[in-house]
């Protein structure tokens, strides 16, 4: 029950440049990244889960809404990171809100949001 948000972006060359590649790839899960995160990075987490519902059979897909945050030292690096992740999963999931841009107040840090709708198989 996991949505293939790090293996879409690990396939990217685009993404790779600009948050690095697997094993270090700084993209996490669950809204949190590790105190010492070099920028920019992203983190992501699950806002809605949906599952299909069948009459005759077990349900072979569930429906996921993620969010992702970007978060980089510039606001340039923030949208060129959220422009790349949103190249490589379009393909595979639907972009369904922009949620907006900021400056965190206590980390300086900009950020860029928007929420992911993803079909996963069971």
């Amino acid at each position: 029950m996991s949505v293939p948000i790090f293996s879409a972006c690990a396939a990217s060359t685009a993404v790779k440049a600009l948050i690095g590649a697997p094993p270090n790839m700084r993209l996490s899960e669950f809204g949190l990244a590790p105190q010492t995160a070099a920028l920019p990075y992203v983190v992501w987490q699950v806002v809605t889960g949906i599952p299909e519902n069948y009459i005759n059979q077990v349900p072979d897909i569930d429906s996921y809404t993620i969010q992702v945050d970007v978060y980089a030292a510039a606001a340039t690096s923030s949208r060129a990171v959220a422009n790349a992740i949103r190249d490589a999963i379009e393909t595979k999931a639907h972009i369904v809100a922009w949620r907006g841009e900021s400056k965190d107040p206590d980390t300086l840090h900009y950020r860029s949001s928007f929420d992911v709708t993803w079909l996963v198989a069971r």
